[in-house]
């Protein structure tokens, strides 16, 4: 095991990947800090739709790299999603204006309007970064602060699947547009490829906490990043706590899980070579902090004391009695929201437990391709149905449906053309969006609680309903009543209540608070604001918690007074919320039960 923070880096591409909320912006942009003391030249790459690298660097970022003060010979940027699909837009239709119709030209433009072309878009600008020598030529390193797991797993992927349909396909045409578009990229997605298996270039940096679920979510990434040919696997735990007062019970209990955790790593994750980062008190955003998360001393960097302000208002709510409000509508959809990492599973997973537990039909689902809603529940709840919504079942479902209802009026031909266009990857956005809908429409007949994906994949997903609508219409002829319907229960308050979930952090409040303008552009208002894991209304002793908490209560105090029309403030617990019982405790009357 290495512990020595930078020791073992040394490739030039490196990747930081992980469960939501783990730290990898953090310890990716420690990283390309340290590496830029050292001399070198970064670039720090977020390919992540909710990305926050500008309020951990301490400066505003573009699509373009921009000098990051502070710190000589490093360079940051964001792929921003939708102004890369509205480049990518432009540059497929672009060429026929005045050369055809406008009608023509209006429904290019239509077919280029959905969810898929913004992936695709913002997948071309990853490729480009990884794959062509010359866009990063001036750089020693290129840093990728990834989206959480599920997303990264898709994009790693993305190289394969893009290239095995462009070299399958013989219509000329996708989902996409024409094929011609994606052809001249052909090149460049198998650069990527290469250079994402090839360990003298590239490693991928597995983040992680010191707990059950992160790690097992980052074992299960391993597993499928080996298979695809990353093999050049490296481990950050992230958060180590080690008790300074041993009187305190909470901060023993914290640090006992995390040992419990630890010792319970699955062979695999054990096996790669390893850095421990420490739970810090201090916050690690601005490039002084950054430059002492592993060890280095900056004389800029800021220790800030927070002063001692009043724990909660008796205003807050309790998870309890947000549930109690909750219920009082009979039915409906309750989602979770926010960035990833805040613990929108768990809160689904314990508000739709206590609804079982009082009597109602309750079907607890999610919509996030990295769900571990099964092992959160952990058992068998009267009244609660668990699924999720499976990407690989759904695609091969809708796929099958399409052809079947369009097999009548096609010849071999036509079909074997269908076929071939439906094994494009977004047909499996389209599925997933297509079961999300279903779910949705269950909430007319009980309560529905669905444990929503992170921030910008359901944003993308709720944004691309209009889009969807027109595309199922496309390849099935009419539109499911769930899909028809889908928006106008979105936005109604009286059957879907959206939580937004956050931790009592910056990051995460200001992810939420822009979700919430997103929701507001979109006719969807939350219901109430949740913050999570709150240290600030625990009762530590142990001085670094304590400061933890003090750092707290501006934030939960920004949330109350600019955000939430109610808030709910739960508590961190000395126990991992795994499984009905422990769930109920975070659920439950304060003093009702104890575990």
């Amino acid at each position: 095991m290495n512990t020595a923070g930078m020791a073992g880096l040394t490739t030039r591409i490196l990747f930081f990947t992980g469960k939501g909320g783990v730290g990898k912006t953090s310890l990716a942009c420690a990283t390309a800090v340290s590496m830029a003391r050292e001399g070198k030249r970064v670039l720090l790459v977020s390919t992540d739709p909710a990305s926050n690298l500008d309020e951990v660097l301490g400066v505003r970022l573009s699509g373009t790299a921009t000098a990051v003060p502070g710190a000589d010979g490093l360079f940051a940027l964001n792929i921003d999603p939708e102004a890369a699909a509205k480049a990518y837009r432009e540059r497929v239709v672009g060429p026929y204006r005045g050369l055809l119709p406008e009608a023509a030209v209006n429904s290019m433009e239509e077919q280029l309007s959905g969810a898929c072309t913004v992936e695709i878009a913002a997948f071309d600008e990853f490729t480009r970064l990884l794959g062509d020598a010359k866009a990063t030529a001036g750089y020693d390193h290129i840093l990728f602060d990834t989206a959480p797991t599920g997303h990264t797993l898709r994009l790693l992927k993305l190289p394969a699947a893009w290239t095995g349909f462009i070299a399958e396909n013989t219509s000329g045409s996708s989902c996409l547009g024409p094929l011609s578009g994606l052809e001249t990229q052909r090149s460049l997605y198998d650069a990527s490829l290469r250079a994402l298996t090839d360990a003298a270039t590239t490693t991928l940096v597995l983040v992680s906490r010191p707990s059950r679920a992160t790690l097992a979510e980052a074992s299960r990434s391993s597993g499928e990043l080996w298979e695809m040919g990353v093999r050049n696997q490296r481990l950050f735990l992230n958060g180590i706590f080690t008790a300074q007062d041993r009187t305190d019970v909470a901060a023993c209990a914290l640090e006992a899980r995390g040992r419990e955790a630890l010792a319970g790593m699955p062979a695999g994750l054990a096996a790669l070579p390893r850095t421990e980062v420490p739970l810090l008190p201090w916050a690690p955003m601005g490039i002084g902090n950054l430059a002492r998360v592993f060890g280095g001393r900056d004389e800029g960097a800021a220790v800030t004391v927070v002063p001692e302000t009043p724990e909660a208002e008796a205003a807050d709510l309790s998870l309890f009695a947000l549930i109690g409000e909750l219920e009082k509508a009979g039915r409906g959809v309750v989602m979770t929201m926010g960035k990833g990492g805040v613990g929108k599973t768990t809160i689904a997973a314990a508000i739709a437990i206590e609804l079982a537990h009082r009597g109602h039909d309750v079907h607890l689902s999610t919509t996030d391709p990295a769900a571990h809603l099964t092992a959160t529940v952990d058992g068998r709840v009267p009244k609660l149905t668990v699924s999720r919504i499976d990407p690989m079942a759904e695609t091969r479902e809708y796929a099958r449906a399409v052809v079947e209802k369009a097999a009548p009026q096609l010849d071999a031909a036509g079909i074997a053309l269908l076929e071939e266009d439906l094994r494009s990857p977004c047909t499996e956005e389209i599925a997933v969006f297509s079961a999300f809908a279903r779910t949705v429409a269950d909430g007319e007949k009980g309560f529905v609680v669905l444990d929503t994906a992170p921030t910008g994949h359901t944003i993308l997903l709720l944004d691309a309903a209009e889009a969807y609508h027109r595309e199922v219409t496309r390849t099935m002829s009419d539109q499911p009543d769930s899909v028809r319907n889908l928006l106008p229960r979105l936005r109604n308050p009286e059957f879907t209540r959206v939580l937004l979930v956050t931790l009592p952090e910056a990051t995460p409040v200001h992810e939420a608070g822009r979700l919430q303008e997103d929701l507001a552009r979109a006719g969807i208002q939350p219901f109430a604001w949740v913050v999570n894991q709150a240290f600030s209304v625990a009762r530590f002793t142990d001085a670094a918690l304590k400061e933890r908490g003090r750092r707290e209560r501006p934030f939960v105090a920004e949330v109350r007074e600019k955000f939430a029309r109610r808030m709910a403030v739960v508590p961190w617990e000395p126990f991992e919320p795994i499984g009905a019982e422990r769930l109920r405790q975070l659920a439950v009357e304060p003093g009702e039960m104890t575990i």
